[in-house]
């Protein structure tokens, strides 16, 4: 049980405010819903991140409003328990796989499970929160193009994965921490190529597989955590691999590498998009300590692995590593990462004028004041160049490559 002991009467409070009337609350979430549609196309003019994008990238995108309200809806009308989780589910954040000492005082023996509790009640509300703004695929995207807005630095980074990895129609790719399954929807329609997701939360998996039906691609996604092994997948059943910003989440780096390259046919690679400490971060430098205590929480990161792990737990499993560098200009984000905080704490204040007006429950500030919670710390942290969350990995399992089976590629036709 995540729920922390609560005052009642604030309880009931969020409770009472939104269960109101239906056709008032209705009546409210349209007014809502486009004050707040419209004040973010005035902050981003004329270049609303879908204006320089070709057809094919425009294909793989969810309707802007549709997104907004559904996630401002189901925002509204969480359950004094639901907020509840979601801020409990904050304490792994301040833990490490690293120290399981630490983990057993704080969660108990059955910790992992405990993690795993955690992790559904975050990304259960999360997913909604990032949502409402340009971030609904939950990844501040290397800083690939100064031009380019946080959106289309995600589809150029996802074309380069494409690329990277070698989808052609027909192949079938594995997204570890498929999230609502945007990511999957680019890649298919960008390739031809089938994705099989896996996710640990039910929630995103419902919205990952509705979005690929209305989108008529036949990707496919799976409720697993992929801290529970063996991974339910056949051996030499995949073409390709890839993954954004999920193995910070991951108990057992070395465990999980050795089922990629069992469930990987030989010659296919795999790409990797993480969160990593760099060497310049010093774990006795109380500064440098006390931001990673900050940014951790923001991320949603666990472990805080470092290329050499990554690369060594790659190699010991038989991959090859083929690229492993920082994928953004210069080695920094930062640029993106004040863009996106800019936009939610632009957001924050009007979300707060509203609760201060009883237009809004009060929950919502409990959100907003959490999501918004040291971006400047991230942004530090960054600039100082001690961790990055865009820190790219390309590898390959050796052998001849395979490809796709001719009779998917049949029934794929």
């Amino acid at each position: 049980m995540l729920s922390q002991s609560r005052n009642p009467s604030s309880s009931d409070q969020r409770a009472s405010d939104s269960s109101e009337n239906d056709g008032i609350a209705d009546e409210k979430r349209r007014a809502l819903t486009a004050t707040w549609i419209s004040h973010s196309g005035a902050r981003k003019g004329r270049r609303d991140g879908v204006v320089a994008l070709d057809p094919i990238d425009r294909a793989s995108l969810s309707n802007r409003f549709k997104t907004f309200r559904t996630s401002f809806k189901y925002l509204l009308d969480l359950t004094p328990k639901q907020v509840d989780d979601f801020m409990a589910s904050y304490v792994i954040y301040n833990l490490d796989w690293a120290d399981e000492d630490q983990m057993i005082t704080e969660l108990g023996p059955n910790y992992r499970e405990k993690v795993g509790e955690c992790l559904k009640a975050y990304y259960g509300v999360l997913n909604h929160l990032c949502a409402l703004g340009d971030v609904e695929k939950m990844y501040i995207p290397p800083y690939m193009d100064k031009r380019a807005t946080v959106l289309e630095n995600q589809l150029l980074y996802e074309r380069a994965i494409a690329q990277a990895v070698g989808l052609k129609p027909g192949m079938r790719a594995l997204d570890l921490g498929c999230g609502r399954g945007r990511v999957a929807a680019h890649m298919a329609t960008l390739s031809g190529a089938h994705v099989q997701g896996i996710n640990i939360d039910p929630n995103q998996v419902a919205q990952a597989r509705e979005f690929t039906t209305e989108r008529g691609l036949q990707n496919e996604f799976v409720v697993h955590d992929f801290n529970s092994l063996p991974l339910p997948l056949e051996d030499a059943s995949f073409d390709a691999f890839y993954q954004i910003q999920a193995l910070s989440l991951c108990k057992d780096l070395p465990g999980l590498f050795r089922e990629l390259f069992r469930v990987l046919r030989p010659g296919a690679k795999l790409s990797l998009l993480d969160w990593v400490s760099l060497p310049a971060y010093d774990p006795t430098n109380t500064e440098h300590v006390e931001l990673m205590r900050r940014v951790k929480p923001l991320i949603g990161a666990v472990g805080t692995p470092t290329p050499h792990l990554l690369e060594q737990a790659l190699e010991d499993a038989g991959f090859v590593v083929l690229r492993s560098e920082n994928a953004s200009l210069d080695g920094l984000q930062a640029p993106l990462i004040e863009r996106a905080d800019g936009y939610f704490r632009a957001l924050r204040q009007i979300v707060l004028g509203l609760v201060k007006l009883r237009c809004l429950p009060p929950h919502f500030k409990t959100l907003i004041n959490r999501l918004c919670l040291d971006g400047d710390a991230f942004i530090k942290m960054d600039k100082m160049r001690l961790a990055s969350t865009s820190y790219w990995i390309v590898a390959e399992k050796p052998g001849q490559e395979q490809g796709p089976d001719p009779k998917e590629l049949e029934s794929s036709s």
